[in-house]
């Protein structure tokens, strides 16, 4: 299990390392000028090539490179082309407020597809898979804007139940928070119970196939016993894949939703930092993403490497 633990970090580290080089550069690609998008349209060519100096944006991209990777991994983020402040003091608190957002679609949706793929596998082909199949697939493709916008017109300005901004007051407490995060949890649940339930639906379809199922029947266990100890572990395998492979859409890809409904989190962060060409408030926020999907991803070996005994014999081989 050290060995297949050890392989997964070492691919997550190979994984950070293209992530940094592709977002450094492509951000370089992106049209305009650093110090004439910070100075305006009418500022001297002379001032802009003095604070393009400044910034040291008129250095060969491979000592940019080399001087913003350096100063990342010894924790400092660098300063904001546009605040002009550090860039820690915007990505922490986005990170944060994505994070929030995250965990509130996560205990909803999770054990909801989780449970609407039980007990669609356990109907098959029957209309109860096909009413969860064909709902869940038809949430998934509905854009998040216009899910966002019926879910604000039905609750929000409708029947008042929710606040229809995602901005709680300064002094709120958790409750207050997790109050006004309901409404923009909604788009997410609906994008996300139709990949959740698919899979666990196909793990639960396969597992209630297997050799060993049909070993627990014939020895005359209960079936809730069945289900419980030998259907259910091994079904949510493919499932703790899915789950773990949203999470850099959650945390980072939301900003429909944050725009919608007024959330500073990550993905306005990283729009209005790619629009003003403010390349390390990009940079970082990007990464931040990345890192955070590489964790996820690792917890996820983790818990399929308990899940599964076979990876734990072998290394993951």
């Amino acid at each position: 299990m050290s060995r297949f633990l050890a392989r997964r970090f070492a691919y997550s580290l190979v994984t950070l390392f293209v992530l940094s080089l592709l977002v450094f550069f492509l951000g370089q690609v992106l049209p305009g000028n650093v110090g004439r998008a910070i100075l305006g349209p009418f500022a001297d060519q002379q001032a802009v090539e003095v604070l393009n100096h400044q910034l040291g944006v008129d250095r060969p991209l491979l000592v940019q490179y080399g001087a913003w990777i350096w100063r990342f991994l010894q924790g400092d983020m660098g300063q904001s082309y546009i605040y002009r402040a550090p860039v820690a003091d915007f990505v922490i608190p986005a990170l944060g407020h994505s994070l929030k957002l995250a965990t509130v679609a996560f205990l909803v949706v999770v054990p909801l597809g989780i449970a609407g793929g039980i007990v669609a596998a356990l109907n098959a082909n029957r209309p109860t898979d096909r009413i969860i199949s064909l709902g869940g697939l038809s949430a998934a493709a509905m854009p998040e804007f216009v899910s966002g916008i019926v879910m604000i017109l039905i609750f929000g300005v409708g029947l008042r139940w929710l606040p229809i901004s995602a901005a709680w007051p300064d002094d709120a407490g958790a409750l207050t928070q997790l109050y006004y995060l309901i409404l923009p949890a909604m788009p997410l649940v609906f994008v996300l119970f139709g990949y959740i339930a698919r899979m666990a639906r196909a793990g639960m379809i396969e597992a209630l196939d297997s050799d060993y199922t049909r070993t627990a029947v014939l020895k005359g266990l209960p079936w809730r016993q069945v289900i419980w100890r030998h259907v259910l572990r091994n079904a949510l395998l493919p499932t703790i894949t899915v789950i773990a492979s949203q999470t850099g859409y959650l945390i980072g890809g939301l900003l429909v939703v944050e725009t919608l409904f007024r959330y500073q989190g990550l993905g306005s962060l990283i729009y209005n930092a790619a629009k003003g060409k403010d390349f390390p408030m990009l940079e970082a926020s990007v990464l931040i993403i990345g890192l955070t999907y590489a964790v996820a991803t690792l917890l996820a070996d983790l818990l399929y490497s308990w899940l599964n005994p076979r990876i734990r014999m072998d290394g993951g081989k």
